[in-house]
């Protein structure tokens, strides 16, 4: 329970801190943030864009890995395992869709442009939207587990060249794309300590909360089916 206050209290301080705290050209307290050239205040962004953006990533890695892991050992646990993975794979594909659609707006004058990054993120949107549709097509429970479990191995396969590659050999708007000058604010650290005190912060906070959300997913996947099949065998018994 107390590392629960604790989460609440890192995330409530980082969302503060990346709203209220200044970005200034000089920074010289400890509050101040530092002026990132094509970013300005728009920079705040990457407190809540890039972490849900890394949770995209780990969390559809780990549905790859317990969608294996079933295929493995066919058991029934790992796909829930990497269901719940799947699902928090999309809520945080989509709010990194959402946080760069907002950046985008004000830096570039309109939600969305199809710069290369926000194709490759809705491409990903797509690709795992199959899954999901694949999933609520089967009533066979190892059958549905067993095809969704192949899917998310093939599916994963585009994760790293749609977040990683295709927007850094595509020219586009976003930072760290083929035609810009550096590889982006976040990956050549064009921050002071304070501020990457507060992103990694960020990351660590949201990580907690993904794997605090997915081991919640994931259990109450399985008690539900538990009481599922008790509740179905009296009901068999009598009809037989």
């Amino acid at each position: 329970m107390i590392w629960k206050i604790l989460l609440f209290l890192l995330l409530a301080f980082v969302s503060i801190a990346g709203i209220a705290f200044p970005i200034v050209e000089k920074p010289s307290a400890w509050y101040e943030f530092p002026f990132i050239p094509g970013l300005e205040e728009n920079a705040k962004i990457i407190f809540f864009h890039v972490p849900t953006a890394w949770l995209t990533v780990i969390a559809f890695l780990m549905s790859t890995i317990f969608s294996f892991r079933y295929l493995k050992n066919k058991n029934l646990d790992d796909d829930a395992k990497a269901y719940s993975a799947a699902q928090l794979g999309m809520v945080f594909c989509i709010l990194a869709t959402v946080t760069g659609a907002v950046w985008a707006k004000f830096a570039w004058g309109q939600f969305w442009s199809w710069d290369p990054r926000q194709t490759s993120i809705f491409a990903i949107l797509l690709i795992y939207g199959a899954l999901f549709a694949l999933r609520s097509s089967i009533e066979s429970e190892d059958k549905r587990a067993t095809l969704s479990a192949v899917y998310s191995l093939i599916a994963f396969v585009t994760v790293p060249f749609f977040i990683f590659i295709m927007p850094r050999i595509m020219k586009g708007l976003h930072p760290g794309s083929a035609d810009d000058a550096n590889s982006g604010p976040v990956i050549d650290f064009q921050m002071n300590s304070n501020m990457q005190l507060i992103f990694f912060l960020s990351l660590i906070g949201f990580t907690v909360l993904y794997f605090w959300m997915w081991r919640v997913g994931y259990k109450s996947m399985i008690i539900k089916d538990k009481l599922d099949k008790q509740l179905m065998i009296p009901t068999s018994g009598q009809g037989g």
